[in-house]
């Protein structure tokens, strides 16, 4: 629904209120998990950087800015879980047109890069060493895809989105436990590199909660992005940096961590393109979810996740059963991810029939509603499907990071973003670029160390200028033609079965979009026991799903942490976040409605 042209001008000289305290007012401000109103809705994991971006909204700023405004805020006080030496997927509705538009930007491997990059003597070397290295570095692509979407659909320059960030690293904010603890975990990794120890190790611990940090290397690293509108970090100065930190990882020589060198140039940098690609698309309970296509792998699997489900109607059945067919449709939905899905430009990966119906029923017929499935479960073949078919063997997803952040806006002309963007493990590689004050990714480690179904052709394994699979599933639910809800979440490969938890939450079974955020959550990709938080554990379905076959594992903490957005048929918006995750989201409107 569009707002009337004196209601926009309105929005853009309103205060906006944020948790009870004026945008710019004090950095500590609590968090609220739902808003409801008018004018433009935001929903992120931290208070500061949803303010930034209800304050984009109010200047006349759109959805789009809002987003990049809010990622860029998210980089100063989210920094483990995303920034600008990272990337992600950009998924935006244009009210203008009606048309979805997805941006791949995903880090991408140095030309240097074969599919042995994590082998030596033709053994995969271990996975912390990958981690913690200039092996697992790919190409930042997070500052592109702002530049991109900006220069696209945005009202705002770079230099404007970018400023409220800029001068919040200069000024600082309050630490919170999320963000001490992140530090905490990271201890060792941080105090190997100087550049890192300096600025989240100050005496050689993490910031006391409530302290303000400051991170003028940051500040002035965003001002010259803006100033040179990218050029210095894919053709210039900073790129440079990150290179020679790649190729000569400033490590302290008493550090007894051993930490390869990776492969990293400067003419990798400047080839660098974030393309716009086709969304995936699926109906789901005639509604049309919109999401990333390949090389994410979030929005076939869970697309086809939904797909699974389709035949069954879950609002009818009992909270166990409506959990056994969740459970069994990602375990599903995974065997055929793990075996298919890499990067396009690369493999021949069969989107289209990983989300056809006729696909998706040859493999629901396998679900036995009184026993789980036994894990790994084989894929089946998307080109040729057969009735309860399966090929090959089957393999379970990897772990992978749980420290992406995701973030959702909306603003009073009806556009819609759902945003996801990382630096892959918590912290990244471990090592900031000295000077200047962000971490790099570790995205590289999202590739297959080696092939995972010997003698069948592996979609990911590296290869020089490939893009890592990846599981982020930025998602827009449409209804009608209009956007309905948008969602997305971090978590790593749980990303899928989060989104999908959500998408079932919110469409089957009634809940508000807060609810179906809030709600305890169970991943299963596709192994003998589903990664669950411990209140799953604690509900009374828990045993009569244990007594079906399915196995569970507690997560080290919590699974996700999601955000979103829905469009009230009174044009009002709900923007929603996590309750408890993470210390809890931070979810603001424009204008607040009176209950």
């Amino acid at each position: 629904m569009r707002r009337s042209a004196a209601l926009v001008a309105l929005l853009t000289t309103t205060t906006v209120l944020v948790s009870g305290a004026e945008v710019g007012a004090s950095p500590s401000r609590s968090k609220v998990p739902e808003a409801i109103g008018y004018g433009g809705a935001v929903a992120s994991i931290d208070a500061d950087a949803t303010a930034i971006g209800i304050s984009v909204l109010r200047r006349g700023g759109n959805a789009v800015d809002a987003a990049v405004a809010t990622a860029a805020a998210l980089g100063v006080t989210d920094p483990f879980s995303n920034g600008i030496g990272g990337g992600g997927f950009f998924v935006f509705y244009e009210a203008k047109t009606g048309k979805i538009h997805t941006i791949d930007g995903r880090e991408t491997t140095p030309m240097a890069a074969t599919e042995t990059l994590f082998q030596e003597n033709g053994v995969p070397i271990p996975f912390a060493e990958g981690m913690t290295s200039g092996l697992s570095v790919g190409v930042p692509g997070t500052p592109r895809t702002w530049q991109r979407a900006l220069q696209l659909w945005g009202r705002k320059s770079l230099n404007d989105v970018m400023k409220p960030a800029e001068q919040l690293a200069r000024s600082g904010f309050v630490v919170d436990e999320t963000f001490r603890t992140q530090i905490a975990n990271n201890a060792t990794r941080f105090a190997a590199f100087p550049s890192t120890r300096e600025l989240y190790l100050p005496g050689g611990q993490p910031p006391a909660v409530g302290t303000t940090f400051r991170n003028p290397d940051m500040a002035n690293t965003y001002r010259e992005l803006a100033d040179t509108n990218l050029k210095s970090l894919y053709r210039g100065q900073i790129g440079e940096e990150i290179v020679k930190t790649v190729q000569q990882p400033p490590k302290d020589p008493a550090s007894t961590l051993k930490v390869r060198p990776g492969k990293l140039a400067e003419s990798d940098l400047a080839r660098y393109e974030a393309p716009l690609r086709e969304p995936s698309k699926t109906t789901y309970r005639g509604l049309d979810i919109y999401s990333m296509a390949p090389p994410s792998s979030g929005g076939t699997t869970v697309g086809e996740a939904l797909n699974i489900l389709e035949s069954t109607n879950l609002s009818k059945q009992s909270k166990t059963d409506y959990l056994h067919y969740f459970l069994e449709s990602t375990r599903l939905a995974f065997a055929d991810r793990n075996r298919w899905v890499g990067d396009p430009a690369f493999s021949n990966v069969p989107t289209r029939e990983l989300l056809s119906q006729r696909f998706a029923d040859s493999r629901a017929c396998l679900i036995n509603p009184a026993k789980a499935l036994t894990s790994p479960v084989a894929p089946g073949d998307p080109r040729n499907p057969q009735p309860c078919a399966t090929t090959g063997q089957g393999v379970a997803a990897e772990i992978g990071s749980k420290h992406t952040t995701h973030l959702t806006t909306a603003d009073a002309w009806g556009n819609v973003v759902s945003y996801t963007l990382t630096i892959e493990s918590e912290g990244g590689n471990g090592i900031v670029v000295p000077g200047r004050g962000f971490l790099l990714n570790n995205e590289l480690t999202d590739f297959n160390f080696a092939p995972l179904f010997p003698g069948v052709p592996d979609p990911n394994l590296p290869a020089a200028g490939k893009r890592p699979r990846s599981s982020m599933a930025p998602t827009i639910v449409m209804r009608h033609g209009k956007p309905f809800f948008a969602t997305g979440s971090p978590g790593g490969a749980s990303i899928i079965t989060t989104v999908a938890q959500v998408i079932t939450g919110r469409v089957d079974r009634g809940m508000t979009l807060k609810n179906a955020i809030a709600e305890p959550r169970a991943s299963q990709r596709n192994s003998a026991s589903a990664q669950v938080e411990k209140e799953f554990l604690a509900q009374p379905e828990t045993a009569a799903l244990i007594a079906r076959g399915q196995g569970f594992s507690s997560a080290p903490a919590e699974i996700g942490a999601a955000t979103g957005v829905e469009r009230l048929p009174d044009g009002r918006w709900i923007a929603a976040a996590e309750t408890v995750r993470r210390g809890g989201g931070s979810a603001a409107v424009v204008i607040p409605a009176r209950r």
